[in-house]
């Protein structure tokens, strides 16, 4: 298993999916994730997120009505050095253009990248391949992590 390479400053983007990595505690996923919230505890780098993240991490604890996993979720969002960010018209103009741009993209998706773009996020976590067709964005992929030696 290899290791997240992380920034020393700026903004890391990431993406729903790893709020719920870590809020579920995935056996996979979460063990890769834990030096991003330990360097962003230190202040080394801020975590962002769009608040799109919200729509997307609390659907399933809202139709379980688990209020544990909905605590958890949302609490990674409470901690200092993390920030959701706005969707503003800004982002959805350039979400668009990335549509257009990239066939198949699907609008939560180019919101998610739109925000990491225009905000000048230094890195991009995520897990989802689709990301990779997006020009100048800064990716990690976590099965790429693991992946590696």
């Amino acid at each position: 298993m290899g290791r997240l390479t992380l920034p020393t400053s700026g903004l890391v983007y990431a993406d729903a999916q790893i709020a719920i990595y870590t809020a579920d505690v995935n056996p996979t996923y979460a063990p890769v994730l834990i030096p991003l919230w330990q360097e962003m505890t230190k202040g080394t780098f801020q975590v962002v997120s769009s608040e799109l993240t919200i729509v997307e991490t609390l659907v399933l604890p809202l139709r379980l009505n688990d209020a544990l996993m909905l605590n958890q979720r949302e609490g990674i969002w409470r901690q200092k050095n993390t920030t959701l960010l706005p969707i503003t018209q800004d982002i959805l103009r350039e979400a668009a253009r990335l549509r257009a741009l990239i066939s198949g993209l699907k609008t939560p998706d180019a919101l998610h990248a739109a925000t990491a773009i225009l905000h000048g996020c230094t890195l991009f976590i995520t897990n989802d391949n689709g990301f990779r067709r997006v020009p100048n964005l800064p990716l990690i992929v976590l099965d790429d992590v693991l992946a590696a030696p």
